[in-house]
Formats: structure tokens, sequence, C-alpha cells
């Protein structure tokens, strides 16, 4: 019994040891886009597309590393791809190119392998989900990023996302696309081609306060896109046009839990004397603003006084060709050495 108990002991820690591993092989949490995927599918997007119609365009292939849920984005190239405008499920991408080019890449860098795929989007489409399952065949969990070269909205422009199988209501499983956060990291060597882009990009002339106060305005409107994406989205639950998703109603249900209570004394006298001071502050930089446009106008006055005596003063000067005939006639009138000793001879 002893040896019956070890047994199951060991094949119970194998299965803890083993059991983690296989969740963190199918666990997709975050995407890491690195500058090189962004720029790379932005030339593709500039080569193909740019030139054409709205709804077209392009694909590509992921290229990077998985670790412990962290999907590493580091490299990309494109792919050939044509769809139907009229029949969006009508869509072709070319397997032999693809097969081609990650034999080339496979020898550069073999650390790199295929993750998923990219699209301009800037949405999803009808045909994402066929296309998904197409890269299946290359990765047992790909990764679909939307990458928009023309991003309306204030933010990152990517959007990664990943398929599961779900239970419809009819009872039927299907596959649906599951949004992943995803963010825009960098290695060193990257970090320091990006420093150097924004040197050239970046206005010196900027006050690091214009700055500051861009950075906030942006902000402020990104707010109001995602407060006004919530408003389509309840307004269309209500009107019964979408599904009802219960994960996202509890994470806008913890959303609205964070806000914190304003109708407290305590929080009301805060936000006076906050607005108060800054008030004014901008009373100050008011009154500052007015007595140096002032005192700038004074010195305009004078500048503009002084420059005018100088033009009078340079009027009233004669020219040199009225000097030179004044010379001349002086000249002219006195009477030479030898006219003053006549004039004394017959004196």
């Amino acid at each position: 019994m002893s040896q019956q108990k070890k047994g199951e002991e060991k094949n119970t820690k194998e299965k803890s040891t083993t059991e983690p591993a296989k969740i963190e092989v199918g666990a997709r949490n975050l995407a890491v886009v690195h500058p090189l995927v962004l720029l790379s599918a932005v030339d593709h997007y500039n080569r193909v597309a740019k030139d054409s119609s709205s709804s077209q365009r392009v694909v590509g292939v992921l290229l990077g590393s998985v670790h412990r849920g962290t999907v590493e984005i580091t490299n990309s190239y494109a792919v050939p791809f044509e769809e139907d405008a009229n029949q969006p499920n009508i869509w072709f991408l070319d397997h032999d190119y693809h097969e081609n080019m990650w034999a080339m890449f496979r020898k550069v860098n073999a650390s790199e392998r295929v993750i998923g795929w990219y699209s301009s989007g800037p949405k999803i489409r009808t045909a994402d989900l066929e296309i998904h399952e197409l890269f299946k065949k290359y990765c047992q969990h790909p990764v679909f990023v939307i990458i928009d070269p023309k991003p309306s909205e204030i933010g990152f422009p990517t959007k990664a996302y990943i398929s599961r199988e779900e239970v419809t209501e009819d009872g039927q499983t299907a596959n649906r696309f599951h949004h992943i956060p995803s963010i825009i990291g960098a290695l060193e060597a990257e970090e320091v081609g990006v420093e150097h882009l924004l040197r050239d990009v970046k206005d010196t002339n900027i006050s690091t306060l214009a700055t500051r106060i861009n950075d906030k305005i942006l902000s402020l409107k990104s707010l109001i896109s995602r407060l006004q994406e919530i408003y389509e989205y309840l307004q269309e639950l209500e009107e019964k046009k979408m599904p009802i998703n219960h994960a996202i109603l509890n994470q806008l249900q913890e959303i609205f839990n964070l806000l914190p209570n304003l109708n407290g004394s305590d929080i009301i006298k805060a936000f006076m004397v906050k607005t108060n001071d800054m008030m004014l502050v901008i009373y100050l930089a008011s009154l500052i603003r007015s007595v140096t446009a002032l005192h700038d106008l004074i010195n305009n006055k004078i500048e503009f006084q002084t420059a005018e005596k100088r033009e009078r003063e340079n009027e009233n000067k004669p020219t040199k060709e009225e000097e030179d005939k004044k010379s001349d006639s002086t000249k002219k009138k006195e009477p030479s050495h030898e006219e003053k000793g006549k004039k004394e001879e017959k004196k």
C-alpha cells in the first residue's frame, strides 16, 4: 500500500508539473508589437493600397516568439492577398509565396517563428475567421493583429485578437475572435533607432508646457471616444441589435464601481480649492501678458519716434552734390592772389 501511495504521489506531482505547461502553450494574454513590424506594415500599405479604394487592405505574416502568454511580435513580411469588394467571402492568399518567404526567414533567424498574421483592417471582416483558420496550419494558436495605417482614434494603432470556440445560443459551437491587450515594445537597438527618428520629427521650438497640455488634450479625446463607444454598445444592446456579452457587462460594471463619489463634502472642497488655484494662476498669467504687451507697445512707439527724427535729420542734410556745388561757388567768389595784388597796386 505504501508503494502504491508513493506511486500515486509521483503521478500527481508529474500531472501538476505538466498541466500548467499545457495551459501556457495555448494561452495568449498580451501582444507586444515592435516598431519594425509597424514600419513594415505601413510600408506595405503605402506600396499596395494607398492610392486604391478605401476598402482594399493588405495582409502579412507575423514572426516572433511566445513566452508565458506574452506574444513578442518582432518581425513580419507581406503576402500577396486579394478579395472581392462585392463578395467578401471570396479571397485569395498566396500560400507558395508565404512558404518560400518563411523558409528564407528561417535561415536568417531560427528563433523567430510564425505566430500569426496582420491586416490593415481597420476592422474585422467576414473572411477573417477563415483566414485565421488557414494560419492554424502554420501555427497552433495564431494571433490576429489589426494595424491601422491611418488611425482615426487616439491611442495605439494596433488591436490584437485570438480565436476561441464558443457555444452559441442554438447549442452549436463556433469560433469567435476575442480581444487581447496590445502594447508597443522595443529592444535596445530599436529604441535607439526610434529615438533618432523622434529627434528629427520633434519640433524643438515647442515648450514642455505645450507638450504637456497637448498630451492632456489627446488623453481627454481618447476618453471621450471610449465613452462614446460604450454608449453605442449599450444602445445597441437595448435595441437588441447585438447579443448580450456578460463578460463585457461585468467589465463595464467594474469601471463604474471604480468611479469616485463626487457628492462628498471633502471632494467638493478639494475641487473648489484646486479650481481656485488654477484660476488664480490663469489670472496672474493674463495680467503679466497684458503688462508685457503694453511695455512692448511703448518700446515700439519710442523706436518709431526715433526713426522719424532720423529720417527728418537725413532729409534736412544736404547731399554730396549740393556740398560740392557750394564748395565750387565759394572757390569762384574768392579772388586769387594775383587779383588781390592788382587791386592793391591800383589803390
